[in-house]
């Protein structure tokens, strides 16, 4: 399989050529058989490298049950390219073509004047109601990640009775994943397994059948906590209801995945010092806009430290030589904040972590100690056999280190548990902000155990 990805990797420059070239000469023909050939994934992908007339070209040319697919896999950016160039009635029935939670997604891109306009345009009453319904949902909940399509039973049919209806509502599932048990109500009272229903007897109630114990989710959690459970529970569907019960639809693994990447993206931006949710082809002015926070706390961070080092500066006399290893200093300070705050921001999110700050801070300071002391040894061999310091410029260094390395430690594990304490994202407590605030105390500490070391 890895074989054959790599292959079509290699292929990518020559097979979009060859699309391009066939969109020239309007083969059609020859054009869709070509593409056939693919995944509608992969047409995605070449579709994003063309430009907007060919990328319309091929959407015209191709049945509308693959272009839909098409369409959710475009680059963000193209495929509002492509929709704008599309008529209300063409988006219309590309969307028909879609689960509704996937055609929710599409319409909530359009201006709102649009959307309307799409919608009315919709011929499946009943694939309308259900998108217009999910419209109304916050999109970073689980009423926004749900589809309405799934496979629901009623707890006092029977056996024979379940397997005729089921039918008719698994044509328009992609994937039946469980079947849901509901009562007169339609509030969800348990889940069925296949290997249950095909074996059990015609006579036999549903209710007999079921299995009570059925992890959900509410309409309104929000999606990050969705993404935790079905991680936990490793589940590739998990139903969702109100606050009364009542099954609503159902959220599927692949949404999930798409959550998980996009809040990956936003924690991988925040740790580098990017406050907004940014692509590389954004505009300078939003780019700048990101990233110039972050680099003015940065300045900020680096001019307190300046600030620190020209008050001891004066004082130091024959320990010139100290102001050689501020970097050393800074640098170890900031990548050992940088790894604690990580693996707390980390723990956080998959809710590894649990209240006890406490016994948190206290394995820290321990494991900062042990890694202290291993590189404080090291810079005082390197420093005084090496740079040939005086034994207790090198001494002070290799204890500096140690509490240098504690105090990040320290730091770069309690920010991000405060902040989350406080309802505040603590993926903003990594990069710039560990870092300089670091370097700050870093530089601090590094000075005044000198002074108190060498009596300066």
């Amino acid at each position: 399989m890895e074989e054959k990805e790599n292959i079509q990797f290699q292929l990518t420059d020559q097979l979009i050529e060859q699309v391009e070239i066939l969109i020239e000469q309007k083969n059609d023909k020859e054009l869709k058989k070509l593409l056939d050939e693919y995944h509608y994934a992969d047409i995605a992908e070449i579709l994003d490298e063309v430009d907007l007339e060919e990328a319309m070209y091929v959407i015209k040319l191709l049945d509308s049950e693959t272009t839909a697919d098409i369409l959710m896999e475009l680059d963000e950016d193209n495929r509002e390219k492509v929709l704008r160039n599309l008529s209300a009635k063409e988006i219309a029935e590309e969307i028909e073509e879609l689960d509704t939670d996937d055609a929710a997604d599409i319409i909530a891109e359009l201006p709102e004047e649009r959307q309307h306009e799409v919608i009315s345009k919709i011929e499946d009453l009943e694939h309308k109601a259900e998108i217009k319904e999910l419209l109304k949902y916050d999109e970073d909940t689980a009423g926004g990640l749900m589809a309405k399509e799934l496979v629901k039973v009623y707890e006092t049919w029977t056996v024979a009775g379940c397997l005729r209806r089921i039918r008719g509502q698994a044509k328009d599932v992609t994937r039946v994943h469980s079947i849901y048990v509901v009562d007169k109500q339609e509030k969800l009272v348990g889940r069925l397994s296949l290997k249950d229903l095909i074996t059990a007897k015609s006579e036999q109630k549903i209710a007999e059948l079921s299995n009570a114990n059925v992890d959900y989710v509410f309409v309104d959690e929000e999606a990050e906590e969705v993404a935790r459970v079905m991680q936990k529970y490793d589940l590739e569907a998990i139903p969702v209801i109100d606050q009364e019960r009542t099954l609503l639809g159902r959220i599927t693994i692949d949404d999930i995945v798409d959550v998980i990447r996009e809040e990956a993206d936003k924690d991988y931006q925040m740790a580098a010092g990017i406050s907004q949710d940014v692509e590389a082809d954004d505009s300078i002015f939003k780019l700048t806009r990101a990233r110039l926070p972050w680099l003015l706390i940065g300045v900020v961070g680096g001019i307190g430290a300046a600030s620190i080092i020209d008050n001891f500066s004066g004082n130091l006399g024959p320990y010139i030589i100290l102001l050689s290893f501020v970097p050393l200093i800074q640098g170890t300070a900031g990548n050992v904040g940088v790894q604690s705050s990580a693996i707390i921001v980390q723990g956080l999110a998959n809710g590894s972590i649990g209240n006890n700050v406490f016994k948190r801070l206290l394995k820290e300071l321990l494991l900062g100690l042990v890694n202290g002391i291993a590189i404080g040894l090291l810079a005082f061999i390197i420093t005084h056999f090496i740079f040939g310091a005086p034994y207790n410029v090198s001494f002070t260094i290799g204890i500096a280190l140690i509490t240098v390395i504690i105090m990040a430690a320290l730091i770069g594990t309690f920010i991000p548990i405060f902040l989350d304490k406080k309802g505040i994202d603590p993926a903003v407590a990594t990069g710039p902000f560990i870092t300089t605030s670091n370097d700050i105390f870093g530089v601090f500490l590094y000075f005044l155990v000198a002074k108190i070391i060498l009596g300066f």
